[in-house]
């Protein structure tokens, strides 16, 4: 008999594997439904709908395996990260879906949201004055006019399945919409700028590498309380808080 396997769980949502079947729960009944209809839109691999009944939708398990994951070392080669970079282009270059994304937020309450944060991270004691000012100064050249692209919005390395040198799906879709394209080539290289360059290659487009880590600054530094209010731990070697480190 298969067993139930807790994928992630906090109290947004809750992801539950039984067998080749992963079940999504989520408190937000709508981005169900607007994952499901990305994963119609996507000309990208993604896993197959078996059904959407929210607040549950289930898909099927991909093949292949991640490559890797935040705060640990890479399984794919050279070729994998190309292919994904590849891979994450013919996304952007899809016709755009309806709905704004993640990756799509307003850059004048994003930089609102960022400011505000900041000054809670430093109140609080979760991170030193200068690294945050650090990262803060990064962060701005994010807060820029972009061309609209069909985004991911939270495409982090564990959401991309390569086998070989093949991509065999991209799961996660319920931040999809239209959004900044360096979003996502940035969230999926956090922790492993290492392989910037391979993904890069793939993707085949000449990209601002200042709004790259712009990105790692600004996602990490709106994310490190959230994450440790949640059960995780941003503090682990290779994590947001040594990413926002590797900046100084």
């Amino acid at each position: 008999m298969d067993e139930v396997a807790v994928v992630v769980a906090h109290s947004e949502r809750a992801t539950l594997r039984v067998g080749d079947v992963f079940l999504k729960v989520d408190a937000d009944r709508t981005r169900l439904e607007r994952e499901a209809e990305a994963m119609s839109l996507a000309p990208v691999p993604t896993p197959e709908v078996l059904w959407c009944k929210p607040p549950v939708l289930a898909v099927a398990a991909l093949p292949g395996t991640t490559l890797g994951r935040l705060g640990g070392p890479s399984t794919g080669s050279p070729g994998a990260w190309a292919a994904a970079g590849a891979t994450i282009r013919k996304l952007h270059d899809a016709p755009l879906p309806s709905r704004p994304g993640r990756a799509g937020r307003d850059v004048v309450a994003l930089a609102a949201e960022l400011d505000a944060e900041c000054a809670a991270l430093v109140t609080h004691g979760v991170l030193p004055a200068d690294l945050v000012t650090r990262n803060r100064q990064v962060a701005e050249a994010a807060l820029r006019p972009w061309t609209p692209a069909f985004t991911h919005g939270d495409l982090q390395i564990e959401h991309v399945f390569v086998d070989g040198d093949e991509v065999t799906g991209i799961i996660d879709w319920s931040e999809a919409g239209r959004g900044d394209a360096l979003y996502d080539l940035a969230t999926f290289t956090l922790g492993h700028e290492e392989h910037l360059d391979d993904v890069l290659a793939g993707y085949g487009r000449d990209i601002d590498l200042d709004v790259i880590h712009a990105w790692w600054s600004l996602r990490s530094l709106l994310i490190v309380r959230w994450l440790s209010e949640h059960g995780f731990d941003p503090f682990a070697p290779g994590c947001e808080v040594d990413v926002l480190t590797s900046r100084m």
